[in-house]
């Protein structure tokens, strides 16, 4: 996918446009430049116009957690791998994206966040997330143990140094020796530290978000359980008003009630929805390397080959967004704020709202809500 005719000049109109506060069912938005520069209800401004023929208008979509499509992963060290993978989440809507890298040597994972920063400055991405190696053997889910380390300083120093900025979020098991250093050494970076894959008790959470972690990598997922005696990390993360909640809404993850109630905890301002999206992604079932593990993907759903244990997705943005309004309940306010709004805002980025300033990547989504025009920074997309 790739833009064409470079950034035009236009109103949408015609369209219900799902703004950061409320639904404009008669809506119109002003491009130009590149950037939204108005946003309404009724009558447009003159100019040149598209009507959308009743399409709903949200945001690009923003995945902070996404490991790869299209039949490519992010650990490639190929950019046009990199650009293919980028590119099978595009035709999804999704305008922004980390690229996230699964645990391996801290060598070897150096080696490829230094790879992928080349194409963070190049705008193929928004940054890079590691999802490991600081994670807790008991809850690895789909990362080889024999890989995981704890954080130490030079460890944490080497994959930021190769990165040169790009890093933007590294998961860290709180437990671990070292992980308080480690997430004030990433705060002090500015790197987001997220908590995740952790066996954790609430007692051992506390102090990693006091020393300034705030995000929950994946929610529910790779955590030791909740229980009404020990919240452990899960209710501690999601009862905490400084930390954001990642939830994998692809229905299998997380049944579409826990989808529900954490959203409606944590509220507007705290949750995030992601994909978490391996190759197959776009692609279909069959078998793949997920972090030097064979990944069998079947009727869509990736495991460990061997064993039951779930290892990424194949859900996309656009599909978070329809299972979110159509199975979990969440308002088009709602979900337009968990897929697109509060990703951006974490990342400090001047996109994810449909509101005069920001950046114009927008999406038309049809009658079911799939994706029928997508829009970059002013651009047209097309395959």
């Amino acid at each position: 996918m790739s833009t064409w005719g470079g950034p035009v000049d236009v109103t949408l109109t015609n369209g219900r446009v799902v703004t950061p506060d409320r639904v404009l069912e008669n809506g119109w938005v002003s491009v130009r430049d590149g950037r939204i520069v108005a946003v309404g209800e009724g009558a447009a401004p003159d100019g040149p116009t598209t009507d959308v023929g009743g399409g709903t208008i949200v945001p690009g979509f923003v995945d902070i957690h996404c490991h790869g499509g299209g039949g490519d992963a992010f650990t490639s060290k190929d950019p046009q791998k990199v650009r293919k993978a980028a590119s099978a989440h595009r035709r999804h809507g999704t305008t922004t994206l980390l690229a996230s890298l699964v645990s391996r040597p801290v060598p070897e994972l150096a080696d490829q966040v230094s790879a992928l920063a080349e194409l963070v400055q190049e705008g193929v991405v928004a940054g890079i997330h590691l999802e490991g190696p600081f994670l807790s053997a008991a809850r690895c889910g789909a990362h080889d143990p024999a890989i995981l380390c704890p954080p130490e300083q030079t460890a944490v120093t080497k994959l930021l140094d190769a990165g040169k900025g790009t890093v933007r979020m590294i998961t860290i098991a709180p437990e671990l020796e070292g992980a308080v250093a480690a997430v004030r050494q990433l705060v002090d970076n500015n790197v987001l530290a997220a908590i995740g894959h952790t066996d954790a008790t609430e007692a051992q959470v506390r102090p990693a978000v006091d020393a300034g972690a705030t995000v929950a990598t994946h929610l529910f997922n790779g955590m030791r359980p909740l229980h009404h005696r020990e919240p452990g990390p899960i209710g501690a993360l999601l009862d905490d008003e400084r930390v954001t909640v990642e939830l994998i809404c692809d229905l299998v993850h997380l049944h579409p009630t826990a989808v529900r109630l954490a959203a409606h905890h944590a509220g507007l301002q705290r949750t995030v929805l992601i994909t978490d999206a391996i190759a197959a992604a776009g692609v279909g079932d069959g078998v793949y390397d997920v972090g030097g593990l064979e990944v069998r993907v079947v009727d869509g759903v990736p495991t460990l080959a061997g064993g039951a244990a779930l290892a990424g997705s194949t859900l996309t943005m656009d599909m978070a967004f329809r299972n979110a309004v159509n199975s979990c309940g969440l308002s088009l306010v709602e979900a337009a704020h968990a897929t697109s709004t509060r990703g951006a805002e974490l990342l400090g980025l001047d996109t994810g709202k449909l509101q005069p300033g920001c950046a114009a990547d927008i999406v038309v989504l049809d009658a079911e809500l799939k994706p029928r025009d997508v829009m970059v920074r002013g651009e047209w997309v097309k395959e």
